[in-house]
């Protein structure tokens, strides 16, 4: 029999779980280690953030749902990794031996990298968890009460683009609905060498899209941006040319503002030499597997991917939700291939099929891979997107709720469109 421990909870983490009691044998032992007993929907913290969702709307209780499907659960969290010993030292001193390991810890959030940003003692909101959401959520309606300029984006070395832009989005549809947008002068700020970069060298017209799109809703932007600090109602923020080079210094006020900060790695791995790389992210082959500790391998935000490609501010890569689920396919293979004596060989696509939500309308792409060079280089807009996302998060809840990671129409479909998860 062997032990395998799935560490974290959230978007990787528990389609781990349930992939892999699926496949494996029920000899083997699967278990769920995570520092909180919620599951929450990350993708709606944007909503949670301007009150058009509540906390118990995007968030549940998991215990009951792994327990049912035969996935033991601990919520003590994980004080330190301890490859060498094949053991997990928990948060009250208990430990946990495995046989394999999956880390799906998801980042740590540095906010401490820029002085005054984030939501605890600094002086920017986040949507980066439901916990910084609600921040927000119980603040919104005093700004709306007492309007002022927006400052929202991405600081130096962010990842995730995305949840930028869709709350910029949003923010200005629900202005709008409160008819009090003409109060509010916005400005995006993002360490991106262009509106639409993404992190990701753009995707399709995500540039033109994109700007259009801010410029339509009266949303400036300052690109090649790097935040130097940000002190109560004022952001300062250098802007660079294309070479990196000084340009514009930007004092920036507001009455609100959300920034995306920088991500590396949560504590229990950081600094292992052989495991991580020098910001603590998880370092893998294309198996998911990491090249030192053999029985340790690693999804989502978690793992180290190098930037797409030299700008002029740093620019991390993000993990989307159908590449992070590409990457549990492909662990929950080699790990039963391991166990059953097969070469432990599949490759996750790492495709990506992206929602993000405008408020009314919004936009969807599809890269194929997500690192370029791309087979398929799709970018588009429309209410529809609104309405997919809407859909998404419930049926992605409800699979959580039901223990399923794939059903198999939805296989069928994206197979249908092209978009699989194994090589």
């Amino acid at each position: 029999m062997a032990h395998i421990v799935i560490m974290g909870a959230g978007l990787g983490g528990m389609p781990a779980a349930y992939e892999m009691r699926d496949k494996l044998d029920s000899k083997h032992k699967v278990t769920v280690v995570s520092n909180t007993e919620n599951f929450h929907f990350v993708p709606s913290n944007p909503w949670v953030g301007v009150r058009w969702r509540d906390r118990k709307q995007i968030e549940f209780p998991v215990r009951t749902y792994l327990e049912r499907k035969g996935i033991e659960f601990i919520s003590t969290g994980v004080k330190r990794v301890h490859p060498d010993k094949n053991q997990l030292e928990l948060n009250d001193g208990k430990s946990v031996d495995y046989d394999y390991l999956v880390i799906a810890t998801g980042p740590k959030l540095a906010f401490d990298e820029v002085e005054g940003l984030g939501p605890n003692g600094g002086h920017t909101y986040s949507v980066c968890h439901v916990d910084h959401a609600m921040k927000s959520h119980d603040e919104w309606e005093s700004f709306c009460e007492n309007p002022g300029p927006i400052v929202v984006g991405a600081v130096q070395g962010a990842s995730c683009f995305g949840p930028a832009y869709e709350y910029a989005f949003i923010m200005d549809t629900d202005l709008r609905k409160r008819k009090i947008r003409t109060k509010v002068p916005m400005t995006f700020v993002t360490s991106e060498p262009y509106v639409g970069h993404l992190g990701l060298g753009g995707v399709g017209d995500s540039k033109g899209i994109l700007e259009s799109g801010m410029r339509d809703k009266g949303i400036k932007w300052i690109c090649n941006a790097k935040v130097t600090k940000i002190e109560a109602g004022k952001m300062f923020v250098t802007e660079h040319d294309d070479m990196g080079v000084e340009k514009k210094k930007h004092e920036l006020p507001f009455n609100y503002s959300m920034m995306l900060p920088a991500f590396k790695g949560v504590d229990a791995v950081f600094g292992i030499d052989g495991l991580v790389q020098a910001r603590g992210f998880v370092v893998v082959d294309k198996h998911q597997r990491n090249p030192k500790y053999k029985n340790v391998f690693a999804v989502g935000v978690c793992v180290a991917i190098p930037p797409v490609e030299a700008t002029p501010v740093p620019c991390g890569t993000p993990k989307t939700g159908y590449m992070i689920e590409s990457m549990v396919t492909a662990t929950v293979h080699n790990i039963h291939a391991d166990l059953v004596g097969e070469p432990a060989d599949k490759e996750a696509t790492w495709n990506a099929v992206c929602l993000a939500d405008f408020g009314e309308s919004g936009v969807a792409f599809v890269a194929i891979p997500q690192i370029p060079p791309r087979n398929v280089n799709w970018f588009s807009e429309g209410k529809w997107v609104h309405l997919a996302k809407v859909a998404f998060e419930k049926y992605f809840i409800r699979k959580m709720k039901k223990g399923t990671s794939e059903p198999f129409y939805e296989g069928s479909i994206m197979k249908m469109l092209g978009i699989e998860k194994l090589k």
